[in-house]
């Protein structure tokens, strides 16, 4: 009898959260399509200047033109090649250099402060430097996206690592183990959600980053089409850009965020 309440109390449970979750997701959706309604009337009955603030249907029309020549579908491509390199190798350096740093205190101790003010250095400063020095192209917009997460990457990662158990780092050295096997076997496995939660971050600031390279050091992607839009008053293109960007953004953080709840399955299982 008692199992049966407590499977009755557990089905109730999951079924207030279903309703509760579909409520949240309604409640978006009749924000985001009101918000898009209320701007569609105001653009028609020129309460706000269609020319300066554009309108869904204006936005539309710009995408669908962009897509019959394909063009679009280039721009979005350059962005998001341009974006996951700068993020995989974001992710890299950053995990090998908080390694280091794990593993020697004086280095730490040397290069933590000089990441901190790196990291908060805007970084759209560093973007002219890199033009001078690498010239336009991929290669200077992968740097300039690199330039916006690594440092923060490095600080997060590092700070994971240091939070690590350190009685279970005791015991490793009293059984005889070696830092390298402290880090493989306890440091590495513990500090996963901490990797996760990172990754998470940087997805969106690698994206940041390789736009703000296309402003300024690029002749395609997203990034150049809100910039050249902008300068030529072809705001449908500049928010299309934008909306884009948007569902870019949305899509990479849900692909990260399915990979962290893969692990969480996989480690209550």
């Amino acid at each position: 009898m008692k199992k049966l309440n407590s499977l009755s109390i557990q089905e109730e449970y999951v079924k207030r959260h279903k309703q509760h979750h579909r409520l949240i997701t309604l409640a978006r959706s009749s924000i985001f399509i009101g918000f898009l309604v209320i701007w569609e009337l105001l653009s028609r009955f020129g309460m706000i200047d269609s020319f300066f603030f554009s309108s869904p249907v204006g936005v539309i029309k710009c995408a669908h033109q962009m897509i019959l020549d394909l063009s679009l579908f280039t721009h979005i491509f350059v962005t998001l090649y341009e974006t996951i390199i700068s993020f995989l190798l974001v992710i890299l350096i950053g995990i090998l250099i908080a390694s280091l740093l794990w593993f020697s205190k004086t280095l730490s101790e040397i290069i933590e402060p000089t990441l901190v003010i790196l990291n908060s250095l805007p970084k759209s400063a560093l973007a002219p430097l890199f033009i001078v020095w690498l010239g336009t192209g991929a290669k200077t917009i992968i740097i300039a996206g690199i330039s916006v997460a690594i440092f923060g990457c490095i600080i997060s990662l590092y700070s994971g690592f240091s939070e690590t158990d350190k009685d279970k780092l005791v015991m490793i050295e009293t059984l005889g183990g070696t830092k390298v096997q402290a880090f493989t076997k306890v440091v590495l496995p513990s500090s996963i959600p901490v990797i996760l939660s990172t990754i998470k971050v940087n997805i969106g600031l690698s994206l940041v980053g390789v736009i703000i390279g296309e402003f300024l050091a690029a002749r395609n992607g997203l990034g150049y089409l809100i910039i050249y839009g902008s300068q030529v008053f072809k705001l449908d293109l500049v928010i299309m850009s934008i909306v884009i960007l948007c569902i870019i953004a949305t899509i990479l953080y849900k692909i990260i965020q399915l990979l962290e709840h893969q692990y969480k399955k996989k480690m209550v299982s």
